[in-house]
């Protein structure tokens, strides 16, 4: 049988970063919160808690952390209808879900989909951001429970539904691009004119120039891990940029942002992949997602 108050002390250092907080949590003290964890990793012979500053789960505590997510959805769910059942000297334990996105909806759409869940399911959302074209490994690796992603095969023990296509604007000042594009956008104009790249893993700025120059182009680049910070850097002269299109409409109506190449939108599929396992008890949350995204969203071509 599993200890459930070792896994869940396991899952609140991991939820709070530290052992201290942890006990908080728990109404414990620190001491108790450190001999459950141990205990269940020398019952487990493996390591749960990568320790440190924060303290992070190893690949096996963050399955542990997920099934606990498992198990407070069902007993949320069973409290429902049974309120009798909770125990009135125990604090209500609210659940942490974990899901993942990509910065640019998170900055856009995605927030808008979640608040009546919260509130609706009584939970707590811990909220991942990577790359669209990387979010689905979260799911693979067992660390969240859903995801917003550009991955339409389903990941291994999830669904998928399209969610739409999230439209990019290649946008830069007029006088950027009087300054590097003066005879328009071609490969040498773009080999030596500065662009805004989010991370190492931001491949948009390149799958526009290709798409523009039927060829790939190695361009100078700002790194920039914002999507405000995107459209600020744009509007500041700084670089040409991806940027979506609900954040940049009003510039490009103002003219304070152009197009390089007018009327050449990046459109990114996106999809929502969710555990199986949790499919049922998220439901109202997919619902919500799904609506947030028709009303944000363009269709998938």
């Amino acid at each position: 049988m599993i200890d459930y108050p070792a896994a869940r002390a396991v899952a609140m250092v991991v939820q709070t970063g530290s052992f201290e907080k942890a006990a908080r949590a728990l109404n414990v003290t620190p001491s108790a919160v450190s001999q459950r964890v141990r205990q269940l990793e020398e019952r487990l012979g493996a390591v749960l808690i990568e320790r440190g500053a924060p303290c992070t789960a190893t690949e096996k505590g963050a399955w542990l952390c997920r099934h606990l997510e498992h198990v407070g959805l069902l007993e949320s769910e069973l409290m429902a209808h049974l309120p009798g059942i909770a125990d009135p000297a125990q604090p209500p334990q609210r659940v942490t879900l974990n899901i993942a996105t990509n910065a640019d909806s998170l900055g856009t759409w995605f927030l808008a989909a979640l608040p009546a869940f919260a509130r609706e399911a009584d939970c707590l959302f811990a909220i991942a951001v990577d790359d669209q074209d990387h979010t689905a490994e979260w799911l693979q690796r067992g660390r969240v429970l859903a995801a917003v992603t550009s991955l339409a095969k389903p990941v291994q023990g999830c669904r998928v539904v399209s969610l739409g296509a999230l439209r990019y604007h290649a946008t830069a000042s007029p006088d950027y691009v009087r300054r590097h594009f003066p005879a328009g956008v071609t490969a040498e104009a773009l080999a030596g004119a500065p662009a805004l790249t989010f991370n190492q893993k931001d491949r948009l700025q390149h799958a526009w120039a290709r798409r523009t120059c039927g060829l790939d182009v190695a361009f100078p680049t700002h790194w920039l891990p914002s999507t405000q910070g995107f459209v600020e850097a744009c509007l500041a002269g700084m670089g040409w940029g991806l940027n979506p299109a609900m954040l940049v409409r009003e510039h490009l109506a103002s003219g304070r942002l152009v197009e390089p190449v007018a009327g050449a939108p990046l459109d990114v599929p996106l999809f929502w992949q969710v555990n199986r396992l949790a499919a049922d008890r998220l439901a109202g949350l997919t619902r919500n997602v799904i609506a947030t995204a028709k009303r944000a969203l363009v269709p998938c071509p």
